[in-house]
């Protein structure tokens, strides 16, 4: 099966024009689930960039302990203690440096139990390969849910070695489709998209400028801010992926070499802006 190109005018016209009576409440809301001891970044990033790709209220539920009260460069964001009862949600990310120790399990199993909408990345990836019964819970769920992996992720969920994902990364991303009834996204150049459908899509933005920390955390955040402000979960995944890599283009016009996942949220932003404008 030859996958279908992504293309800028097939998913720039996916997000919806805002109405002028428009309220936050009308943007859905994302809740992050990550950030242990040492990667507080991870959620971070990823809360801040739903919160910059529209999403209407963000949370991020921090597993670190004496977690901040406030992030002092996104104020906006609400901070959380994740022991804590998750927050209503119209959209959960769950794994972004989340760890996985007893505490993340346990935080997973409430996530997939959510009746939200799922981004499942990172940590969380690592614990539903790891242990069956989070397997099983994910194959269960019946809301819609995403998958983020990296072709080493992908490997562990698959039980085999990533040389062999990335041989066939087109059976690969079919199997988890498959087995997970997912939305997944196979991340690395040219990045692969299946749909809950069956569809399948290559996207050729992106360069190697994006291999640095954080860039898979903020594509998780986009996803979310799409999904909570109405797309579907297949039009939010398509559009999130084909924009992330082409926020990454236009910084590599300047700055090929020492790229951030912060520069590609404020990126995206403004390609979006500009998409939506046209």
């Amino acid at each position: 099966m030859n996958p279908q190109v992504i293309e800028q005018s097939q998913v720039a016209k996916q997000l919806p024009k805002r109405p002028k009576d428009s309220h936050k409440g009308l943007f859905g809301t994302v809740a992050v689930i990550g950030g242990a001891e040492g990667m507080t970044g991870a959620a971070l990033l990823a809360a801040r960039a739903a919160l910059k790709l529209g999403a209407g209220c963000v949370h991020a539920c921090l597993l670190v302990d004496n977690a901040p009260a406030m992030d002092f460069i996104q104020p906006e964001l609400m901070l959380h203690n994740a022991q804590a009862a998750l927050p209503r949600a119209t959209v959960l990310v769950v794994g972004c440096g989340m760890g996985s120790d007893a505490t993340a399990q346990k935080l997973l199993i409430e996530a997939l139990h959510h009746k939200a909408v799922l981004v499942v990345d990172a940590d969380a990836l690592n614990l539903v390969a790891t242990h069956a019964c989070l397997r099983q819970l994910l194959i269960a769920r019946q809301t819609p849910t995403v998958l983020t992996p990296h072709p080493g992720e992908a490997a562990r969920l698959l039980g085999c070695s990533t040389t062999k994902v990335q041989a066939d990364r087109i059976g690969s991303i079919q199997q988890l489709a498959k087995i997970f009834a997912c939305s997944v996204v196979l991340k690395g150049a040219d990045s692969l998209c299946a749909t809950r459908d069956g569809r399948l899509f290559v996207n050729h933005t992106g360069n190697p400028g994006m291999s640095a920390p954080g860039m898979g955390d903020v594509l998780a955040g986009m996803i979310a801010a799409l999904i909570a402000q109405g797309l579907n979960v297949d039009d939010a995944l398509l559009l999130a992926v084909h924009l992330h890599g082409a926020a990454g283009d236009e910084l590599a016009k300047q700055t090929a070499v020492g790229m951030t996942a912060t520069e590609v949220t404020e990126k995206a932003r403004w390609l979006l802006n500009k998409w939506h404008s046209n």
